[in-house]
């Protein structure tokens, strides 16, 4: 879902025009944008802080020019890059449609015939990117796209910031998401860089989670987490029969145990196929965002787990899966990658209290949150994450805090010793992120920006949608009859608020 311009970012980078927000990753901003041509292109950005390396610049080039040469039958088309443009950017197709992550989130774990034929589609994309002498490096279920023709794998391996040298080594500064990051990459060996075993992990863990909803190393916190792969036993409970032992294999601590890409490919090709549900062909044209019937499987249990993630939208990938590899035409794709650790952001002194020009409660006035479209409104408990209610108590009401363009969102009722109480993500490698009470204080983490969306509520309100920079908007689940927070790029918005007045504090 794309978001407005701010007003400090470009209008144009190169030859390209600038259309609007994809979201914001470890290494820079990606835009949606308009070429020459008048096509829709997707603009990485790269974050000034890492621009003005030299060494970056170089490999940033370098990257580039590996990236092309993946087969372009498989990737998202690499269009234009700029190494030395200030600041450096990177220009590729630009693929709008569901990810892995967001298909399991809403509908659950995979029928066994879909996640064989993901398995060959990810195994095939890992055999192309390896194949041109590239590293993926941040494999995972945001990365994989379910695309009208096939599906593809993104966001691989172009300079990423951080993992240059094997100094950065802990787990809140590693390039990635941790669920998904070999045992090599958590505790590297001097002298020796993660290669391309560290993808087929990945991928391992990957396919596990499409059948089962979970990563085979879960555990409560990304240290723990960590912990797991470095000294435990995947789970596997769940994974089809036909796959389980390859995907052990693929999970082995020891990088030389594993098979390579094209083994596993070979072996998925050569293997038992499982008799389960055919793939079903493309059907009529859905409405956008909507996955194939293919991957549908009944929703889980309403269980929402927040998410620690860092985000690249970068839509540079594999575009894997031809329909002579998968046997049938699934439909395509877009999503993208992960945001940094939360870090205090330069503070802004608050406005004062007033309504802005686009009609935003500030300052001392009591707002609803109201959903529009469910005709409820956002309420916040002391524990346990916020939810729908009817807007009758008085955890619903809340005051708008400017912060330069954007807002902390502090409760009006406070917490059981008095303490304020504000709206913020609560995040964690494994699921969506959900909305929590926390301190008021101004971090990545609090501050929201609230931007005008299309359309009015029932009421002839105008709406908003709601978003933090670093982990997404704020979504709702009709199956789990949630709120919860939705990296950028992972989904279309569904969401939208209208600001009700409830008087002065």
């Amino acid at each position: 879902m794309s978001r407005p311009l701010l007003p400090g970012d470009p209008r144009r980078l190169g030859r390209y025009t600038v259309l609007a927000r994809l979201g914001q990753g470890g290494m820079g901003t990606v835009y949606l944008g308009e070429a020459p041509d008048g096509r829709e292109v997707a603009i990485k950005m790269v974050r000034p802080e890492f621009s003005h390396e030299a060494e970056f610049r170089g490999r940033f080039r370098s990257e580039v020019n590996r990236a092309k040469q993946v087969p372009p039958f498989s990737t998202a088309e690499v269009i234009d890059a700029d190494p030395d443009h200030d600041p450096p950017y990177l220009v590729v197709e630009y693929v709008d449609g569901p990810s892995l992550a967001a298909v399991v989130r809403d509908r659950g774990p995979l029928g066994e015939a879909a996640v064989h034929t993901l398995a060959v589609g990810i195994a095939t994309a890992l055999t192309a990117i390896h194949g041109a002498g590239v590293i993926h490096r941040d494999l995972k279920p945001a990365n994989v796209l379910l695309a009208r023709g096939g599906l593809k794998v993104i966001d691989f391996g172009i300079a990423k910031p951080l993992e240059a040298t094997s100094h950065h080594t802990a787990v809140d500064q590693m390039v990635g998401t941790v669920s998904y990051m070999a045992p090599e990459r958590l505790e590297p060996v001097p002298g020796q860089a993660a290669a391309f075993p560290a993808d087929v992990f990945a991928f391992g863990v990957v396919i596990a989670y499409a059948a089962t909803g979970r990563t085979p190393f879960a555990a409560d916190s990304a240290p723990a987490t960590a912990l797991r792969i470095l000294t435990g036993t995947p789970d596997l409970t769940g994974v089809p029969g036909t796959l389980r032992d390859l995907i052990a294999r693929a999970l082995a601590r020891d990088p030389a145990d594993r098979p390579t890409a094209r083994e596993v490919l070979d072996a998925l090709l050569s293997g038992p196929m499982p008799a389960s549900e055919p793939p079903v062909p493309p059907a009529a044209p859905r409405p956008p965002g909507e996955p194939p019937e293919a991957w549908r499987t009944p929703p889980p249990a309403p269980v929402l787990r927040p998410r620690r993630t860092r985000r690249g939208v970068l839509l540079v990938g594999a575009a894997l899966l031809t329909a002579a590899v998968v046997g049938a035409g699934l439909l395509l794709a877009r999503s993208g990658g992960t945001p940094e650790p939360e870090a205090q952001p330069a503070a802004v002194a608050p406005a004062s209290p007033s309504a802005t020009p686009d009609g935003i409660l500030v300052g001392s006035r009591r707002t609803l949150l109201h959903l529009a479209g469910i005709d409820r409104d956002l309420a916040l408990p002391d524990t346990g994450p916020a939810r729908a209610s009817d807007g009758t108590g008085p955890d619903a009401l809340f005051v708008l805090e400017s912060y330069g363009v954007d807002y902390l969102i502090k409760a009006v009722r406070p917490g059981p010793h008095g303490q304020e109480r504000c709206l913020g993500v609560k995040i964690n490698p494994d699921g969506p992120g959900s909305l929590v009470a926390t301190a008021c204080e101004a971090t990545k983490a609090t501050i929201f920006g609230i931007q005008p969306a299309e359309g009015r509520d029932e009421k002839g309100r105008p709406t908003y949608t709601i978003g933090n920079e670093a982990y997404g908007l704020v979504q709702w689940s009709e199956n789990r009859r949630a709120v919860y927070v939705e990296e950028a790029g992972d989904s279309p918005n569904l969401l939208s608020f209208s600001l009700v007045d409830r008087g002065p504090v």
